[in-house]
């Protein structure tokens, strides 16, 4: 008995064994889905012609799911009523489109889901799905193709749309502001497009990044880019055009107080040389300057504060003219903060600046000194910029060389007439050899001026050389790591990238980037060869 029972035990202890090691377990589940959606059928079918219904079934072989599909269907013709489209945000083994717009004769529309259809468990993607069908008796096969990008942005820009206008006998260009196109692509996720199932005839080939997605050109939040001239279908011609912001007409909105003393005015369009006059009664010591904000569309008013109750302002350009009120409500100013443009090195072809926060209205050089290692002075230039808000002292500067800057009390003083207490900063040069250099050498076939601009890791512009002409230039004294490099073709040669214009069939001037960073090391020089042809095609070697 004692022993049976001991084997019963026995058994008992073996099998809970092998029952705790098969729990522990994680079963593999099989091998994970990577198959996208099957399309099984639809009704009406897919190249349907004659068409007339209201209400279209897309049905798959698996469980689906839109997704992002208000930013990635793209339904051309567009259609003035957007269609219904069902399930969002449930998961479905077909999706419903219920159209809501009266369908235009003749015509062969696509409903372009990009990758927007997904399984349902691992979010396979159907790419590139599309739903054709014909008003008429045939379906439209012509296409256009090419690629669209952003000369301003380094990455890709993706989600542009690509439109073709009809030319017919009440064409005009105004039409790209008014409606919508006759076909419409989109980049999706890349810089190609393609437009398919297109009829035959002549069209005006545009591209928006379209800003608040309704198809209609908008100068004050759209990018444009157009081919100039008439395309005709069919071709077999790739198109390749780039996008760009037109300078808007002059604007300047409402102003806010920000602080006592302070008021900001934003504005679109071109602002330089922008007179603002404060019409109201001042009062003899009054001040006041205009300080624009570095990459943004507004400027900072700053005043001596006096008693009213309102401010009225005439802010005018050209033929631009346009009156504020406002009444000031603040009491507190801003404080003086002053800073430096370096942090324990002075780089050799660095200027050493003091920058403010506030504008300077007055400064004492007397109160300015710079020594050497040595303790000897070290004679400056001092030049105030037209801002107020930067002091550039400039010297010659020697090499391996500790300088200390000194601020004495009441140096600066600034428009609210608050002054510096003592500062002082000390600062270090290098030797030559601790720096690199990069020398590029361009050659082109075609004599036109250049706006070369060198980048650091970030693409932060570090340095600028403006070029009359295909030429070698150097940068020099470059402090060791990677560099990129930016080129526009200067066609007017007036020294800044110019944009272009829709109306005046202008297109923007051409830059390009060169995505390849080059490695700058200590006391190295590095030799490049940019060629670039007549159609502003470069090539970097």
């Amino acid at each position: 008995m004692r022993n049976s029972l001991f084997k019963f035990l026995l058994v008992l202890m073996i099998a809970s064994s092998f029952f705790d090691c098969a729990r522990r377990g994680t079963p593999t589940g099989g091998l994970k889905d990577t198959i996208p959606p099957v399309l099984i059928k639809a009704i009406p079918a897919v190249e349907t012609i004659n068409f007339k219904e209201k209400q279209i079934k897309i049905y798959f072989d698996e469980y689906i799911k839109l997704k992002d599909v208000n930013q990635k269907l793209v339904i051309s013709p567009p259609q003035k009523t957007d269609p219904i489209l069902t399930p969002v945000g449930t998961a479905s083994k077909f999706i419903t489109i219920k159209i809501l717009d009266t369908l235009d004769a003749n015509t062969t529309y696509s409903f372009n889901f990009g990758n927007s259809i997904v399984d349902n468990n691992e979010e396979n993607k159907l790419e590139n799905f599309k739903y054709v069908f014909s008003t008429g008796t045939y379906i439209d096969s012509l296409n256009v193709a090419g690629e669209v990008t952003d000369p301003m942005e380094k990455k890709i820009v993706k989600g542009i749309d690509v439109m073709l206008y009809e030319y017919n006998a009440s064409f005009t260009d105004s039409v790209i502001y008014k409606q919508k196109p006759r076909y419409i692509g989109n980049t999706l996720d890349s810089t190609l497009f393609e437009l398919t199932n297109l009829r035959a005839g002549k069209y005006l080939l545009i591209a928006l990044k379209d800003g608040n997605n309704n198809k209609i050109y908008n100068p004050e939040i759209d990018k444009i880019g157009f081919i100039k001239d008439t395309i005709v279908l069919p071709t077999d011609q790739k198109y390749n055009f780039t996008i760009f912001k037109e300078v808007p007409k002059l604007k300047v909105f409402r102003p806010k107080e920000v602080s006592k003393g302070r008021i900001q005015f934003g504005f679109e369009g071109n602002a330089s040389d922008l007179n603002i006059e404060l019409l109201t009664q001042k009062p003899a010591n009054f001040k006041s300057q205009i300080v624009f904000e570095k990459d943004k569309d507004t400027l900072n008013y700053w005043y001596t504060p006096f008693e009213v109750d309102s401010l009225n302002f005439l802010v005018s350009k050209s033929d631009y003219a346009e009156k504020f009120t406002l009444r000031p409500r603040n009491t507190k100013i801003d404080s003086l903060k002053i800073s430096q443009n370096a942090s324990g090195t002075l780089h050799l072809t660095d200027t050493f600046a003091l920058e403010t926060n506030t504008p300077i209205m007055n400064f004492d050089r007397s109160m300015i000194k710079i020594t050497d290692k040595d303790s000897i002075l070290v004679d400056f230039k001092e030049t105030l910029s037209k801002s107020k808000t930067k002091l550039t002292l400039n010297f010659d500067k020697k090499y391996n060389t500790e300088y200390n800057f000194e601020l004495q009390p009441k140096a600066i003083t600034d428009i609210f007439g608050l002054s510096n207490d003592s500062i002082v900063y000390k600062l270090k040069t290098k030797t030559p050899e601790d720096y690199g250099i990069i020398n590029i050498d361009f050659t082109s076939t075609k004599n036109t001026g250049l706006i070369v601009e060198l980048l650091n890791e970030k693409d932060v512009l570090i340095r600028l050389i403006k070029i009359d002409k295909p030429q070698k230039v150097s940068f020099n004294l470059l402090s060791p790591g990677n560099y990129g490099v930016r080129v526009t073709l200067d066609e007017n040669n007036n020294g800044i990238w110019d944009t272009g214009n829709f109306l005046d069939k202008r297109q923007p001037e051409t830059v390009k980037y060169f995505d390849k960073k080059t490695e700058v090391r200590a006391n190295w020089d590095v030799n490049l060869r940019v060629n670039y042809d007549a159609n502003g095609l470069f090539s970097l070697d």
